[in-house]
């Protein structure tokens, strides 16, 4: 995959992924309300920015719950990413149980999942993305 970085900082890397047409968040270790918003405005940013309409959302390496975020994460920042153009966000769960409570906690919070997939591999996202790609140009 072709990486153009985006933003890099302890808790957050964003890309663009010029295969897959789609901005690559890697999130990194412990996370808390402020980072989870200062990196999701920098991923509505990114999105906007390169005019993608995916994201690949990788919580692979987070580490613990970050449950204070659901809230906002679902009902402030996924209507106003869906409003910027949002189609397709597939997120890959954290192999920590707790990091995975606060994902489902957001989604519970979203009223609406509509393009919105969990994966628990990097691979299986990538897979459906590029799925997605392909009927897009068919």
């Amino acid at each position: 995959m072709s990486d153009q970085i985006l933003f890099s900082d302890t808790y957050l890397t964003l890309s663009y992924h010029k295969s897959l047409d789609c901005i690559y968040a890697d999130w990194i270790g412990f996370q808390n309300l402020q980072t989870i918003q200062d990196g999701c405005e920098r991923l509505l940013e990114a999105m906007v920015e390169k005019g993608c309409t995916k994201v690949l959302n990788d919580n692979t390496r987070v580490e613990g719950i970050w449950s204070s975020a659901a809230e906002w994460v679902g009902v402030d920042w996924f209507p106003r990413v869906r409003q910027a153009g949002m189609k397709c966000f597939a997120w890959v769960y954290s192999p920590s149980a707790f990091s995975r409570l606060s994902t489902d906690k957001s989604l519970r919070f979203t009223n609406d999942v509509t393009g919105i997939q969990i994966f628990d591999q990097r691979a299986e996202a990538e897979a459906w993305l590029a799925g997605i790609l392909e009927k897009s140009v068919n």
